[in-house]
């Protein structure tokens, strides 16, 4: 399967948070709620410098993602879902972190204005792709 998927890029459309996966030094997973960005090559995630995930990432650039809408509790429903398992790559020159700030700004706008305090980038912000490894989806149709 292929993150280029039709199924796959409208599925991640829909949805405004995913679960990013990275590993902690002793090896256990730390499991984060995210917002983000997809294309038919990779995924952009924007974090601040120092946390954990960002820690992590330095350490071992190796992640996996998880979009999923669940089913009714009922059992009514099936679940829909993409994970995608790759690696990290950070995006340091000034021209790639403008561009991904302005996607970012035009998905989650008025809430990425807020939290920046403008339409800039804080400086204390981390910016980095997933280039896909592994993709795989269920119940897509």
């Amino acid at each position: 399967m292929n993150l280029s998927d039709e199924r796959i890029q409208r599925f991640l459309a829909s949805r405004p948070v995913v679960v990013l996966a990275t590993l902690q030094a002793d090896g256990s997973p730390l499991a984060m709620p995210m917002w983000f960005l997809h294309d038919a090559r990779e995924l952009a995630m924007i974090s601040v410098a120092g946390t954990q995930k960002v820690r992590n990432l330095r350490r071992d650039p190796r992640v996996s993602v998880v979009a999923e809408a669940g089913g009714d509790p009922r059992g009514d429903a099936a679940t829909r879902g993409v994970t995608v398992r790759g690696r990290v790559q950070f995006v340091t020159d000034a021209e790639g972190r403008r561009t991904l700030a302005d996607r970012f700004l035009a998905r989650y706008q008025p809430s990425v204005e807020r939290l920046w305090k403008g339409r800039v980038m804080p400086d204390d912000r981390v910016a980095f792709r997933i280039v896909p490894e592994r993709v795989q989806s269920w119940g897509l149709s």
